[in-house]
């Protein structure tokens, strides 16, 4: 009997522990504060690179006009060592992501990576004179426009294509030739 008395003290004890745990645990979780929206994200000035991009790239090169309030650039950047690839990413009014991409990469390899995945639809849509396909599936929905001169232009993110789509109709697809002055 002495044996089953002490067994039941044990049990007795570690739930007795385990209780007090789960209590402060609690009490913590209560008291302790936590936000669970996302951080603010800091708005970028892309101009600089812009200008960079317009006159390097081999293509003219996209960036948005006219956005509604709301739309806050995140990230830029211009690599003319992986096939001028030009990238602007923008935080819509709802705080989804939607990203241009740009480059002469290989399309294929470069529509999967900036779609991360996606493929092609049959669906396409006509946005200021030019025939956007959608793709889908991947980690982010995207608009893709191929200009038939080498590269091509991706609009991506996880906003939906509403979002897209009013980033794709914002677009003004210009090169900046090395006396100054841009054109489209």
């Amino acid at each position: 009997m002495a044996g089953s008395n002490r067994k039941q003290k044990t049990v007795r004890g570690t739930i007795a522990s385990l209780g007090v745990t789960v209590l402060a645990a609690a009490v913590v979780y209560v008291f302790v504060p936590h936000d669970d929206h996302a951080p603010d994200i800091k708005p970028v000035d892309y101009r600089v690179e812009l200008i960079t991009a317009r006159r390097a790239a081999s293509y003219p090169v996209a960036a948005p006009e006219g956005l509604p309030a709301g739309w806050k650039a995140t990230s830029v950047r211009y690599r003319a060592d992986q096939g001028d690839l030009w990238h602007l990413g923008f935080q819509d009014p709802d705080g989804q992501y939607v990203a241009v991409e740009q480059s002469t990469q290989k399309r294929k390899d470069f529509i999967d990576e900036a779609s991360q995945g996606g493929r092609a639809t049959k669906v396409t849509q006509r946005i200021d004179g030019r025939t956007w396909t959608r793709y889908t599936g991947g980690r982010y929905d995207a608009l893709v426009y191929e200009d038939g001169k080498g590269s091509t232009t991706v609009v991506a993110g996880t906003a939906g294509f509403d979002r897209l789509t009013a980033m794709a109709r914002a677009l003004e697809l210009k090169k900046t030739p090395e006396g100054g002055s841009t054109t489209s």
